[in-house]
């Protein structure tokens, strides 16, 4: 299922290195962020948090090469974090990989870079400037590597992190833990806490903003009615392998990495950030919640606004591929 080439070389691109966790809504992502003109994508590196390291490699090429992206190196990440994801919730993304369109789709295994994922990122930025870091899994990949080249992060125009819960409840339910974390953060908390340390600019995409986009059956039923675009049709069969968790006694489905991928195309109205001073727990019970720290917090951009209708309208229309 070929999709035709949006990609070209000119300089006047975001340049957007692109770390995720293999999830649903991290593959979804993927996808959005292809299906945008103004990004020039240098690579794709891969956290095993909420995944296994070896579906989610295999997703990401076969997504890759439904684009024809075959150029875009694939780092693989070889570090973990202190607080494992759930099995069930790791073993999930494998229902995509076993979808139809995916089973048929090829993909070229020589993407896959001999250099680890922390490695890769410092290789692309030590080539390039200007450079956008899109995370939609834990940090611990971005601060592993600009801890072996901290001069890197001159590189770096800005870090858009979809992690952390500021002024709302978390979603991580663990017995030694308060509930005031959200995953991301809880995974590697000191990796979480060294990335607001560092300086860079951090856009964060947490959960006071993705908790106005839940995945409900009348956004899939919009995506459904389009479902003659191929990424359209691909993308509402991904959401739908979510479904045993809409609703749920315990979350709801939420479009997490999707809306943090958006910030890269809307900056405007349709997502509002302020300026806020976090710090990051590092221990129980509240290890990985990101909360005010007027007096020794570090300046971190939060995104509260989201116009909900703008978002979804440009997902739609994005989708229409």
């Amino acid at each position: 299922m070929p999709i035709k080439n949006q990609h070209n070389s000119s300089t006047e691109k975001q340049k957007v290195i692109f770390d995720h966790d293999g999830g649903v809504d991290d593959l979804l992502s993927l996808i959005l962020l292809l299906t945008m003109d103004h990004i020039d994508l240098l690579a794709v590196t891969i956290t095993p948090a909420d995944c296994y390291l070896s579906d989610a490699t295999t997703s990401t090429l076969k997504i890759l090469s439904m684009f024809n992206r075959t150029d875009v190196p694939v780092g693989k990440g070889i570090l973990h974090g202190e607080n494992a994801f759930p099995a069930d919730w790791r073993a999930q993304p494998k229902i995509c990989n076993v979808l139809p369109d995916m089973l048929a789709q090829s993909f070229d295994q020589n993407q896959v870079s001999e250099l680890s994922a922390d490695e890769l990122i410092n290789a692309c930025l030590s080539n390039a400037e200007n450079v956008s870091v899109l995370m939609t899994g834990p940090s611990t990949n971005l601060v592993a590597a600009l801890e072996k080249q901290p001069q890197l992060k001159a590189k770096i125009k800005d870090v858009i992190w979809m992690g952390g819960a500021v002024d709302v409840a978390g979603n991580v339910a663990m017995y030694n833990h308060d509930k005031s974390a959200e995953w991301n953060a809880y995974w590697d908390p000191v990796a979480s806490q060294k990335l607001f340390a560092s300086g860079l600019v951090v856009k964060l995409i947490g959960l006071d903003a993705t908790n106005c986009l839940p995945v409900n059956i009348d956004f899939l039923s919009q995506l459904a009615e389009q479902k003659q675009y191929p990424i359209s049709n691909i993308a509402c069969q991904f959401w739908a392998t979510t479904i045993n968790t809409i609703p749920s006694y315990e979350f709801t489905y939420f479009m997490w990495d999707v809306l943090a991928t958006c910030v890269l195309a809307l900056q405007g109205d349709e997502i509002e950030f302020q300026p806020v001073k976090l710090n990051v727990a590092t221990s129980e019970p509240n290890a990985g919640q990101t909360y005010r720290d007027p007096e020794q917090g570090f300046d971190i951009d939060v995104a509260f606004n989201v116009d909900k209708d703008a978002v979804l309208n440009y997902i739609l229309k994005q989708f229409r591929c």
